[in-house]
């Protein structure tokens, strides 16, 4: 047998070198390289293989949270058929990935994490950032990956790598058990060489499969359409994923059926499609809940059915509704005991638009579409025409960016106000025009993620709308869009604080309390103090970026034709009112008030909490 003497490190690099991926006859190389930041842990090993392999790009981040951002973002902008690995050292720099590890893994998106590890020989110990336990010696920080990686391992000896590489390609190449794989590798162990077999490193191309439903739930799902009078379809990111909109849209044109989307979904069919009624949930649109509500049959493809599209658990109403659910992973296949069709999005709509052959809905059912289509319609102008004063609304922004953008333009968030404000308003007119990770709505993603955007698609222009909480969670991934020359325009929403759970703390009867960036008081001694001044135009300036400042709507306008002939990123500063929301429309989202409190408004809060609780449905 041939071998090849190298270091685990070295064998690691060059086996991620040749891992390919394959849909649909299309095969393109898995990996775009590795991110990294160096230290103790990690710099002789996989820094040193990295170093020896110049052809397999190595990207510089700030922040290993953000490093990880950035990789799952480029994972979703690839539909999963490409994905980054992420190094960092020991301690500190492992744990700073967990944050990131957890978003990948509950979006479900393929991202290779290889933090260092303590001595697997252990004579040395305690070493620097060691975390010492007096029950075992065979516990690191690293064990804290477990929950959030979808495959982990800790590789104590380089012959365990060859078995260990396989089945995390295995993991990160499933459309059904994709996420975080974490390999915990002990920097001893990196160094260590050995003599590997030569055909661990031929290429080799993982087929990524599009599985077709069961025969017999396949003809029962189409039944029960047939028999549905106000039946409903939800496209989640699955849709998207499997790069199934062509065969929705011929599937409701057909039929005549409504669909509307969850966060993911979003761009699933271009937003003026006739049947479109966007968004769903506890930020959906008014004509999508009042459809879900009514709905006597649902059918949800590609998603998880949470809490938000679900509104908790109050969406559907009918006491009679039925669910047919179509996932690549029978663990949602199977929610709200539905009949579950375990298959690929776009081969079970291709069959399912075959086996309703001559099925339409009633006209009645399609002229009440068309009107809460043309109600939307009229509804998202007012709110894009926003108040016309100073400060301006955040309904405003985003029409003034979503009018400016072209249509394969992306828009990018995470967290805060923005994105239920993005899931009504925004007008998606391409699958990957709208890019939020709803799925942990982590704050400090959005411009990592903008980057990691960019790096899969480099010819779109990239809108990072982010509030100003999450940007100064992170927007040190601003230097690194400079460093690596991707350009990003990101319109920074100043709201002086964190407007969302602001909004959310007054309706639940706290009046806001501690959501806004105040200096404490020295009469109170609570944060109700002066309002803090935070110049984010000098922060973004600071760190290499293009700053314009934004006061009106027409200021908006020009700041984003003078972003647009940047060459760099450019940070657009933009006050708004705080106070000026976009309603809910139909919706609900459990947060559980206070049962008992001596504030009166907390007292209000908890009646209108139970009774509107008494609208949830266990679907049983």
């Amino acid at each position: 047998m041939k071998t090849r003497r190298l270091t685990a490190a070295q064998a690691l690099i060059t086996f991620l070198q040749n891992q390919h991926v394959e849909r649909d006859g299309r095969e393109s190389p898995f990996f775009a390289g590795v991110w990294g930041i160096f230290g103790h842990g990690n710099v002789a090993g996989i820094g040193q293989a990295l170093q020896q392999a110049p052809d397999f790009r190595y990207y510089l981040a700030r922040n290993e949270q953000a490093m990880v951002h950035a990789a799952v973002a480029y994972a979703k902008m690839k539909n999963r058929l490409g994905a980054f690995a992420c190094t960092s050292s020991v301690g500190p720099g492992a744990t700073n990935m967990i944050t990131g590890a957890a978003t990948a893994t509950i979006n479900r998106l393929p991202v290779l994490l290889l933090p260092g590890d303590v001595f697997a020989r252990r004579n040395v110990a305690p070493v620097l950032q060691q975390l010492e336990s007096a029950h075992t010696q065979d516990a690191s920080v690293n064990d804290a990956f477990r929950c959030v990686s979808r495959y982990w391992d800790r590789i104590n000896r380089p012959d365990q790598l060859p078995s260990a590489l396989t089945a995390a390609m295995r993991v990160l190449t499933s459309p059904a058990e994709t996420g975080a794989v974490t390999l915990a590798l002990p920097q001893d162990v990196q160094a260590e060489a050995w003599d590997y077999p030569a055909e661990m490193f031929e290429p080799r191309t993982w087929h990524v499969p599009r599985a077709l439903a069961d025969r017999a739930s396949l003809a029962r799902a189409a039944e029960l359409i047939r028999a549905a009078r106000k039946p409903l379809i939800i496209a989640g990111g699955g849709v998207i994923y499997s790069e199934a909109s062509e065969a929705l849209a011929r599937l409701v044109e057909g039929t005549g059926i409504a669909i509307c989307e969850t966060m993911a979904g979003k761009g699933a069919l271009s937003w003026d499609h006739p049947q479109n009624l966007e968004a769903i949930g506890a930020t959906g649109t008014r004509g999508a809940n009042l459809l879900a509500r009514e709905a006597d049959l649902v059918v949800a493809v590609g998603t998880r059915l949470t809490d938000f599209t679900t509104a908790s658990k109050t969406a559907f109403q009918n006491e009679g509704v039925r669910f047919v659910n179509v996932n690549v992973a029978e663990s949602d296949a199977h929610k709200h005991s539905a009949l579950a069709l375990v298959a690929d999005a776009r081969a079970a709509l291709d069959e399912l638009r075959e086996a309703l052959a001559g099925y339409r809905v009633s006209g009645e059912y399609a002229a009440r579409v068309a009107a809460f289509k043309e109600e939307w319609l009229e509804e998202t102008g007012r709110l894009f025409g926003g108040s016309q004063g100073e400060p301006i609304t955040q309904g405003e922004v985003i029409g003034v960016v979503n009018n400016f953008s072209a249509p394969r333009d992306v828009v990018v968030c995470a967290a805060g106000s923005l994105p239920g404000d993005l899931h009504k308003l925004w007008r998606t007119r391409d699958p990957k025009g709208y890019h939020l990770e709803y799925g942990y709505s982590c704050m400090g993603y959005e411009i990592a993620g903008g980057l990691g955007v960019k790096m899969a698609d480099p010819g779109r222009e990239v809108y990072v709308m982010v509030g100003d909480g999450s940007y100064l969670m992170m927007s040190s991934e601003i230097v690194t869009s400079i460093q690596e020359g991707y350009k990003l325009t990101v319109v920074l929403l100043d709201n002086h604080g964190f407007a969302s759970i602001g909004g959310l703390s007054q309706s639940l009867g706290s009046g806001g309390f501690g959501t806004e960036y105040r200096a404490r008081s020295r009469e109170t001694g609570q944060l109700d103090g002066a309002r803090l001044k935070v110049d984010f135009a000098a922060n973004a300036a600071s760190l290499g970026a293009h700053v314009i400042n934004a006061a009106t709507g027409d200021d908006l306008r020009r700041a984003l034709e003078e972003a647009r002939a940047q060459e760099r990123t450019t940070v657009i500063v933009v006050e708004v009112d705080r106070e000026a929301r976009v309603p809910g429309y139909e919706s609900w989202w459990d947060v559980p008030v206070a049962e008992v409190s001596e504030i009166e408004s907390v007292k209000c809060a908890r009646e209108d909490y139970d009774e509107a609780v008494k609208r949830e449905r266990h679907f049983l």
